[in-house]
């Protein structure tokens, strides 16, 4: 039998290392059970349109665990409902483990990226507190209201913070440069997070969203 080894808790958005979760389950049944379920959890919560069992599913991570979540998500295609899923559960556990350090990036790039965070929508001043709500919101967003809406505010928050992050990488460059490093990565993983979340709002809005 495999091991199954968990997956920490996420210090910065990291999705290729979700690759490395391992199981014992036939590829295709692990994809068919991946859709099967991003489908009938956002299915199941957009029609029943239960406050308490919305604010559960925001929870879902905090009562079950990223290692539940990771299994049933992680491995499925970027531009599907499963990947969307995956990518707004990890953005929002890596807020809640990095409220502070994802708050100094967002306001680092406030200013280049004023667009994008008009559609974040996060409070002004952008702290701790407000990236924690705003990540809530998304996930609310989703199993309530306009999904394609959550998919691009989640989309543009990344691409906020992507931008602050780049910012802090130039500005360690010649200081610490493993920092700079983490930064540089850390920018370029959100900007593709944001991408994707995009695409993904994007083929909603056409009912292609599988």
């Amino acid at each position: 039998m495999v091991e199954q080894r968990r997956y920490r808790r996420p210090a910065m958005l990291d999705m290729e290392e979700a690759e490395q979760i391992e199981g014992d389950i036939d590829p295709l049944d692990k994809a068919l059970v991946a859709h099967e379920s991003a489908a009938a959890l956002v299915a199941g919560a957009r029609e029943s349109s239960d406050p308490e069992l919305t604010a559960r599913l925001v929870r879902l991570v905090d009562e079950e665990g990223i290692d539940t979540v990771a299994m049933m998500w992680s491995k499925a295609e970027p531009h599907t409902l499963p990947g969307a899923l995956w990518r707004i559960y990890m953005l929002r556990e890596w807020v809640q483990f990095s409220a502070d350090a994802v708050a100094r990036s967002y306001h680092h790039g406030v200013n280049a990226a004023q667009v994008r965070h008009a559609i974040a929508g996060v409070e002004d001043p952008p702290g701790p507190d407000e990236v924690k709500r705003l990540a809530d919101l998304i996930l609310t967003g989703v199993f309530q209201g306009d999904l394609a809406l959550a998919l691009d505010r989640a989309g543009a928050f990344c691409r906020v913070v992507a931008t602050g992050a780049a910012f802090e990488a130039q500005s360690d460059e010649g200081h610490a440069d493993a920092r700079a490093h983490q930064s540089t990565l850390r920018a370029a993983q959100l900007l593709r997070t944001g991408e994707d979340l995009e695409r993904c709002a994007a083929l909603w809005r056409k009912d292609l969203l599988e």
